[in-house]
């Protein structure tokens, strides 16, 4: 850790440590390896040869095991024949900058340390930190950050040094994942592609390892964004990973439903209803969106597909009230208008804004049938009219077929270049009795679409691009303007599957599947968009988070997408449409969730599926 760049120990939007660096009998080691052995430790080794005559051979081996919590442990390994007495001095310093300035590349130079306790301390006007050490340091010189121990190794023998790093005043971290309370099921997966397996399991643990509680009501939980830029709670993005993690349960959906609860804003005006969330760039050709907006409309969503996975009535019907109030908001905003507007004067009409309307329109409609409220009817009559005027004005015809505008100027004209935003046209949502909610885009145009996701412009080899490869303003490495983002490419897979195009289903997922091996199955939020080619490799972006909320509970629906499991806990049934192609091979799905019991599902190679554990009493529909 050097201090370059984003290196560093973060905690509460701070980097409370930049540098760490050790040097062995005067020496740096060599690095050999250096990989994420877990959601929330790192594992870095180097050797070193402390002997003239040992040969090429090292004969000590540095181990240094970075933990989330603020941790790190520097273990030296002999194997020399002899005994040794090694120097060993440790490096630290801090800058103590926030995230902003950090990611901004105008975080100032290190502060001056103190020493402090059996280690150093830093301060400035707006914190502290500080590093102990077990065991103490035999010496710590605070004017050059350094803390010296002489350590005795004996043949084969090993010695430790733990370093542990925190604002002052701030206790130990406990991962709430790590809890007999977790809302997540501890599913595991099985098949033909030994990647599968792999897929599942650090999904979950990533998705363990990003649950926070909320401070005000500890039973409730969510997922933070990513780490480290987005530790926070970001309403949009938990609301997406909540809803893909399904599967594993329905407690993060609760939890996470019941949080934003209490943040909705209540009492008259023209926000009324809305689940508040910052703006977020939308890439070269359009302005930022409000993803207070895309909250405002997944929060239905996800409390009526919620309930069809298995949340209790008892639960629905206290988290109706709010889902009333977005539905209510959304009606109210539209107005005697056709479409969802930006909520910023002179924005466009956003394609992407209007196919989350759609689905919060139906979806909510059936919860509120379901649930024995009115307001279902006028909702699925606005639909029918956003549905044969979305048609009609959002697709723009050209020689290959069309394709779908990404929104309307706000003097009508459309915007025609191409993205992922599409593929949230394809992600219609469940309705009751395992059918998919009718789309925005006829069976013409979805062919089109489908057609265009599959074809190299969109489709990189490792997933998605953000941005067709031929648009204006495609750039690689772009957020949102050409790389692959993993919760829109799990979307696109799940959508293309479901309307029946599994060969470009088929592709996307194994591009994603080659991507994430490539990450050691860790999936970060976006990676490179660059075209895939014979013996490459994915480029990772520098700014990613990793791991990131959106892009681990997109390994569950990726793998969950290839069984079509649709439930309908409710009528006491669940539905399966596999993806007859077995892209994979022979799956088996243990341990997921469905009516709050255990249920699992093999997939042959064959394309067949079979439910092999289930809650009593659950039908297999058809």
């Amino acid at each position: 850790m050097t201090g370059r760049g984003l290196e560093g120990f973060y905690r509460a939007g701070r980097r409370v440590l930049s540098r760490c660096e050790i040097r062995v009998a005067g020496r740096e080691p060599l690095a050999v390896q250096a990989r994420m052995a877990t959601a929330d430790r790192a594992r870095f080794v180097g050797t070193l040869r402390t002997s003239p005559q040992a040969g090429p051979d090292p004969d000590v081996l540095v181990e240094r095991n970075r933990y989330a919590d603020g941790t790190e442990r520097i273990t030296l390994h002999s194997a020399a024949p002899r005994p040794l007495r090694v120097p060993v001095e440790v490096a630290l310093g801090t800058d103590l900058a926030d995230l902003g300035a950090i990611a901004s590349g105008s975080a100032g130079p290190e502060l001056p340390a103190s020493v402090h306790d059996s280690g150093l301390r830093w301060s400035c006007a707006t914190g502290n930190a500080s590093v102990t050490a077990a065991p103490p340091p035999s010496d710590a010189l605070a004017s050059a950050g350094l803390l010296r121990w002489e350590l005795d190794l004996p043949p084969g023998g090993s010695r430790s040094v733990e370093l542990r790093v925190r604002p002052d005043g701030a206790g130990p971290l406990r991962a709430v994942g790590r809890a007999a309370t977790s809302p997540l099921a501890a599913a595991r997966a099985e098949g033909d592609d030994p990647r599968v397996p792999a897929l599942l399991r650090t999904s979950i643990e990533d998705l363990q390892a990003l649950l926070l509680r909320d401070a005000a009501n500890p039973a409730d939980t969510h997922l933070a964004a990513g780490a480290p830029w987005r530790c926070g709670l970001a309403p949009a993005d938990a609301l997406v990973a909540a809803r893909m993690a399904l599967p594993l349960g329905t407690g993060l959906a609760a939890g996470t439903l019941r949080i934003l609860a209490r943040t909705q804003v209540t009492g008259p005006g023209p926000q009324s209803g809305m689940i508040p969330g910052p703006r977020r760039d939308a890439g070269p050709h359009l302005p930022p969106q409000c993803t207070g907006t895309e909250a405002t409309l997944l929060f239905p969503a996800l409390l009526a597909e919620a309930r069809r996975w298995g949340l209790s009535e008892q639960e629905t019907e206290e988290l109706l009230p709010a889902a009333e109030r977005c539905l209510t908001w959304l009606r109210t905003t539209v107005g005697d208008d056709t479409y969802l507007r930006d909520p910023h004067r002179g924005g466009p009409v956003r394609c992407e804004t209007q196919a989350h309307a759609h689905r919060a329109a139906l979806l909510g409609a059936d919860l509120l049938d379901s649930c024995g409220r009115t307001g279902g009817t006028a909702l699925r009559q606005w639909a029918q009219e956003l549905r044969t005027a979305f048609r009609k004005d959002f697709w723009v015809d050209d020689l290959g077929g069309g394709r779908p505008a990404v929104a309307r100027a706000p003097d009508g004209r459309p915007v025609p270049h191409l993205g992922a935003a599409a593929v949230h046209l394809l992600d219609t949502g469940l309705l009751g009795g395992g059918v998919s909610a009718p789309g925005l885009l006829d069976k013409v145009q979805t062919e089109h679409l489908a057609r265009l996701l599959g074809s190299p412009v969109m489709d990189s080899g490792w997933g998605l691009r953000g941005l067709g490869a031929k648009e204006a303003g495609h750039n690689p490495f772009g957020h949102r303007a050409g790389a692959v983002r993993v919760q829109e490419t799990a979307l696109a897979v799940a959508g293309l599957a479901a309307a029946g195009y599994e060969k470009e289903a088929s592709s996307l997922l194994r591009g994603v599947l080659a991507a994430a091996e490539a990450f050691g199955h860790r999936l970060p939020e976006m990676y490179a968009g660059e075209q895939r080619t014979e013996g490459s490799a994915p480029l990772p972006h520098p700014a990613a988070c990793r791991p990131a909320a959106t892009s681990a509970a997109s390994g569950v629906l990726l793998l969950t997408t290839l069984a079509g499991i649709r439930p309908d806990a409710p009528a006491g049934a669940v539905t399966l449409r596999p993806v007859r192609s077995a892209p994979l091979g022979e799956i088996g799905l243990m341990g997921l969730r469905v009516a709050g019991a255990p249920f699992s599902v093999r997939v042959s190679r064959l394309g067949l599926a079979m439910v092999e554990e289930a809650a009593d009493g659950l039908q297999l529909g058809v």
